[in-house]
């Protein structure tokens, strides 16, 4: 018992230290866990040859994952992606697979063994391309849900692949009596069925998912929630899970697929929500799990025996994927960045390859010393995943945002107003409708074309191009305007442009938009009139519904959310003077620590405070709302 405590403190030690360090380096948590198995494995000897078996029990991450998903999707969504999913996702896999296939009988692997091996890197890693597009906010992308319908895709396709490997078994890998060599084999319920009956019991073990979710899932969950006992409700999501699974495995269909079913089918489920906070730590940890067993089960000895054979494959898989994704992308129109992010997202070989090879070794159809290096090669690429994001977020991003903005000249403006409003995002476009709705004419100015043609479809003069250039400020009239709102999305750029105005045009009144309190006084010591933070004035607005909702009478809590912002106007000179010792060079200014207590401490006085009673003809009749009867 103590060997496990001690090999479970290892892994979980090695992902303390880790990833939080690759967070904070911009690699990834999946890089991160991947390098933490790295470091405890072949590198430092602490963990062995449990490592594969580990990776077994953790690839439940994956079917958690899927689960999860699947709950994100409804069948009206999943019917709308069915071009894509279909076509995009069949081609990749079609196009891939015969590529690797090619590709293995070129370098003199018979075609069977080829073919498997261009079953096995046709897929990629679910696994990581989803928990990478999510920590990315990358999912809603066009590059991300085409990513993810090919995805969906590969997972399906593993059923058929599974069936069709035992096919392409060779005779000379077979032992002395003409039958598969010997492994452990699992429980089944379609091992010794006829083909026909086994698709029944495969249709039937699908229909019971469905329906079981469908009819049984609710009586069983409102059953659960009457005990009052959150950890029955984590268990009963988890026995759900497990006992799909295991249905699946039963059929000899894809454990991770009915999962996704079970998920689709509670998508509009009330208790859907209860689900995913009860589930999402597991998959986190199993997720986590499996990513460092991936790194901690390559073999270094083949690796350097064989390292130039194993890191060309890896990279012509890399390579042969990308180039097949990368025209699909243009056959598809999913272009530009989102283009680039679907190619560099999948070009990796995935987690079920690992379940493929082994199947293929077990029914005697890939030797074992060509699976050792095939195994390499799948991990090699998986490692190389989150560099090749590190690439799309580093290279290519900012590359097609200087070809879709920059490459623009910048239109004449050939209108000049009052009021110049510099960046019309969510913020400037607020101020441009105030403006343009009390009739006063402004000139609207942008680097993103997106902004520009925003506006313009709701009639508002607006102008391409960088507001924060003295020449298009010039000739949109800074010199005979009056007002200049500067609401850039440039902490630097915006104090630049203040400095500018003000020592140019010390006439005109200049208001900006800060994104924090420092960003405010770098506004305001580069000579801003008004400052305003973005999230400042939101924030109070939703405190004061905040003491609404606890109970505090509506009129008090606007009068507290006044006095806060008294309280406020009251010392910002003070901090705004000690902000400027800390911004001369002292490290730690004491002064500014105790003007900040002050403040709270005035706040808290101003808090206390009586306060008249409204007198009922003044105000609407309000009752505190009543505790829940939970």
């Amino acid at each position: 018992m103590t060997v496990y405590f001690v090999q479970a403190f290892i892994y979980l030690v090695a992902a303390v230290i880790a990833v939080p360090l690759a967070k904070r380096l911009g690699l990834g948590s999946v890089l991160g866990y991947l390098v933490a198995g790295v470091v405890i494995g072949p590198l430092m000897g602490l963990v062995g040859q449990e490592a594969n078996t580990i990776q077994h029990f953790a690839e439940f991450g994956v079917v958690m994952m899927l689960f999860l998903v699947g709950m994100e999707l409804d069948p009206k969504a999943l019917w709308a992606m069915r071009v894509r999913l279909v076509g995009l996702g069949g081609l990749q896999v079609v196009l891939t697979a015969a590529a690797g296939t090619g590709v293995g009988i070129w370098l003199g692997l018979q075609w069977q063994t080829a073919l498997a091996v261009g079953l096995i890197f046709a897929l990629s890693s679910t696994a990581i391309v989803l928990q990478t597009l999510n920590e990315k906010g990358l999912g809603r992308t066009e590059g991300g849900r085409s990513a993810f319908s090919v995805l969906l895709f590969q997972d399906i396709a593993v059923i058929p692949m599974l069936a069709l490997i035992p096919l392409l078994a060779l005779p000379e890998l077979m032992d002395g009596t003409g039958t598969s060599a010997d492994h452990e084999s699992g429980l089944s319920l379609v091992a010794s069925l006829p083909g026909w009956a086994h698709g029944l019991v495969v249709v039937a073990a699908i229909a019971a998912v469905v329906v079981g979710g469908h009819y049984l899932s609710r009586p069983l969950f409102r059953y659960v929630v009457q005990s009052g006992l959150r950890e029955v409700f984590t268990a009963t999501a988890l026995m759900l899970i497990i006992g799909i699974a295991a249905l699946m495995s039963l059929v000899s269909l894809s454990p991770a697929l009915g999962a996704f079913l079970a998920g689709v089918v509670l998508a509009n489920s009330e208790f859907r929500h209860e689900l995913e906070a009860n589930i999402e730590p597991f998959k986190g940890l199993l997720l986590g799990l499996f990513f460092i067993t991936v790194g901690a089960s390559i073999n270094f000895d083949v690796l350097s025996a064989q390292w130039g054979t194993v890191v060309s494959l890896a990279v012509a898989v890399i390579v042969v994927k990308a180039a097949i994704l990368l025209v699909l992308a243009l056959v598809f129109r999913v272009r530009g960045s989102n283009g680039w992010l679907f190619t560099l997202g999948l070009a990796q070989a995935g987690e079920f390859g690992f379940v493929l090879l082994t199947y293929s070794v077990q029914n005697n159809v890939i030797p074992v010393e060509t699976s050792q290096v095939l195994s390499l090669v799948v991990a090699l690429s998986m490692f190389l995943t989150p560099l090749l994001f590190i690439a799309y977020d580093r290279v290519v991003l900012p590359r097609y945002r200087r070809s879709k903005n920059d490459d623009r000249e910048a239109d004449t403006i050939d209108e000049q107003a009052p009021v110049i409003v510099a960046g019309v995002g969510r913020f400037g476009q607020i101020i441009c409708r105030l403006l343009r709705a009390n009739s006063i004419p402004i000139v609207a100015l942008d680097h993103e074309i997106e902004q520009i043609e925003n506006l313009r479809q709701i009639n508002i003069k607006s102008f391409f191009g960088d507001a924060s250039r003295s020449d298009l400020l010039e000739t949109a009239g800074i010199e005979q305007a009056r007002l200049l709102v500067v609401a850039i999305d440039d902490r630097d750029r915006s104090v630049q442009m203040v400095e500018h105005v003000k020592q140019f045009f010390p006439g005109v009144w200049v208001l900006a938009r800060a994104f924090d309190r420092g960003h405010g006084y770098r506004l305001r010591e580069a000579g801003a009139d008004d400052v305003v933070s973005e999230t400042y004035h939101s924030a109070l607005e939703l405190g004061g519904h905040a003491l609404t909702a606890m109970g505090v009478h509506p009129m008090r809590a606007r009068q507290m959310t006044w006095a806060f912002l008294d309280n406020e106007k009251a010392h910002e000179d003070e901090l705004f003077d000690a902000w400027k010792e800390i911004e001369e060079g002292i490290s730690f200014s004491p002064r500014y620590g105790e003007l900040f207590m002050k403040l709270e401490e005035a706040l808290s006085s101003a808090m206390q405070r009586d306060w008249d009673e409204p007198k009922q003809e003044d105000v609407p009749v309000w009752r505190p709302p009543e505790p829940s009867g939970d």
